[in-house]
């Protein structure tokens, strides 16, 4: 039993984990996003989450913190100077995790992982559905449903 075992284990070891780990998150943060496996995307956006969370912090520690973790300075100098501008006001869920197919020559499951933009928080929050014709759908109580369909009969 896995019973408080947190994590996926990838098929390596701990510091061979931790290595590939520590490059993803380098190269989400640099290209803001990355095409890998969807069991190494999905190991990666908490480990991405918290560091964006360290980075609206902005304290000397949670720099430090970053620092000790992602493997390039300016990427770090980046995440705290512009990419924790847009993540101001939201209070997670920052990245998107997309499935794009499998690999050729293993059949891997792949996906993208990305950093979400500005425009991309707002538009989730103001999603209205319509339906066919462009109008607002508005939705049906269900003694409603019960009582139009007794009257077509």
């Amino acid at each position: 039993m896995r019973h408080r075992k947190a994590g996926k284990k990838l098929g390596r070891n701990s510091s061979h984990r931790r290595a590939i780990l520590r490059n993803l998150a380098t190269s989400l943060f640099q290209h803001e996003e990355i095409s890998t496996t969807h069991a190494k995307a999905k190991a990666l956006r908490p480990i991405a989450e918290k560091m964006i969370t360290l980075a609206k912090k902005g304290d000397l520690h949670a720099r430090r913190q970053v620092l000790s973790y992602i493997m390039d300075k300016s990427v770090t100098h980046k995440l705290f100077d512009q990419t924790k501008d847009r993540f101001l006001d939201r209070q997670g869920g920052y990245t998107r995790i997309l499935k794009t197919g499998h690999r050729t020559g293993d059949g891997a499951p792949l996906a993208i992982i990305q950093l979400l933009s500005v425009s991309d928080g707002e538009k989730s929050e103001k999603t209205i559905k319509k339906g066919i014709g462009g109008e607002k759908k508005i939705p049906e109580k269900v003694s409603d449903k019960k009582g139009a369909s007794k009257g077509k009969k």
